[in-house]
């Protein structure tokens, strides 16, 4: 109930999966009125890959997974164009990024642009204070700094607090993660109680609108003539040519596949847009001290005038690492490690943890060797 003893309302963002329809179900059980959303956010046949396959969030399968869900919890259901604005943002950057020899992380703009921007905004036209999602991860509020601390989930192996780190404090304070203290085994079960269909649904991991997992692909579609423009570059390694490559581009940081074989095992160490030159190493050569990072956002705490002494992940798969961190000019932070860290990726994200608090997250700029 909201403070003037009227149900509240919440939007949940269903993608057809099993831990958004939990979620749902969870804020029913909590005496809120629960409005269930599922976003379209791109067409198949624009995007490519897997159009006989209509079975990632966004696909036809999933609308009718998410549709049937809310029919059993009795909750209404719309599916909300948000086609437009994942272009602009989501799949605009991810190419744009890979055209800067970069690496995205498209999840984390999706999330602050789509579901924490353009959902917030249809929440508000539908008389929603708040809106959650299947995200395992915990919010709360500490007086003592007037702030909203984002943590991990309790259950590690589905920790998502990584992918949120560009949620603002604003919309963090309008949200709710129903999951963020369960395992799921416990979401699952919860599914099977309820009797929805989807209880035993298998897990997407891919980026959704690259389904066949080939940005290669992508790209080339994406982009008229571009591996035409870019086809036939130099692969140094030690400072020599030692081969060519299909193009900057559709190469990132840490990569084995695809560059030939040199007697040993190597990887992508450096990629130069400008020359569109790769250069390639053993896996010592991926070992850096530390990065900076741009597009900082600070989550659990204010921006601090001096060092933190953190842990740092860089990519979500990674294992947080001890680190130092440093704000420098521009609004950027430095960040070395207290040992060395492989396969740093400019393009891709940085959150910096103090125990399970997410302290602030941004997208790698530039690896400091």
């Amino acid at each position: 109930m909201s403070a003037n003893g009227t149900q509240e309302t919440v939007v949940v963002a269903m993608s057809g999966g099993v831990d958004s329809s939990v979620a749902a179900a969870l804020l029913i059980e909590r005496g809120y009125r629960v409005i269930g959303i599922t976003m379209k956010t791109y067409d198949f046949d624009e995007v490519g890959g897997n159009l006989q396959n209509e079975t990632s969030c966004c696909g036809l399968g999933a609308i009718h997974d998410a549709r049937a869900a809310a029919s059993k919890l009795g909750i209404p259901h719309y599916v909300v164009d948000f086609r437009e604005p994942f272009s602009e943002h989501v799949i605009q950057n991810f190419v744009g990024e890979y055209l800067n020899g970069r690496t995205p992380n498209p999840c984390v703009i999706c999330n602050r642009e789509i579901k924490w921007g353009a959902l917030l905004r249809k929440a508000d036209a539908l008389g929603a204070s708040k809106i959650a999602t299947g995200h395992y991860a915990r919010l709360r509020f500490d007086e003592a700094t007037s702030r909203m601390v984002l943590s991990r989930g309790l259950y590690e192996a589905k920790d998502q607090s990584y992918a949120l780190w560009a949620v603002s404090q604003e919309a963090l304070g309008r949200t709710l993660f129903p999951l963020g203290d369960l395992t799921k085994p416990q979401v699952r079960a919860k599914a099977s109680a309820l009797g929805l269909s989807n209880a035993s649904k298998q897990e997407s991991f891919e980026i959704c609108f690259v389904a066949d997992y080939d940005h290669g692909r992508f790209l080339n579609e994406q982009v008229e003539g571009l591996q035409q423009s870019v086809a036939g570059g130099p692969i140094v390694m030690d400072g020599k040519q030692i081969g060519s490559h299909r193009g900057y581009p559709f190469y990132t940081i840490g990569q084995r596949k695809g560059i030939g074989s040199f007697g040993k095992k190597v990887y992508v160490t450096e990629i130069d847009k400008e020359s569109n030159t790769i250069t390639i190493g053993t896996s010592v050569d991926l070992l850096h001290r530390g990065l900076v990072a741009t597009d900082v956002n600070w989550v659990s705490v204010a921006p601090p005038r001096g060092e933190l002494k953190v842990t740092a992940k860089v990519r979500y798969k990674d294992d947080a690492s001890p680190a130092v961190l440093k704000p420098v000019q521009g609004g950027r932070v430095e960040i070395l490690f207290d040992e060395r860290k492989r396969a740093i990726t400019p393009g891709q994200s940085v959150v910096v943890y103090d125990g399970d608090d997410v302290v602030a997250g941004g997208i790698i700029e530039t690896v400091l060797k």
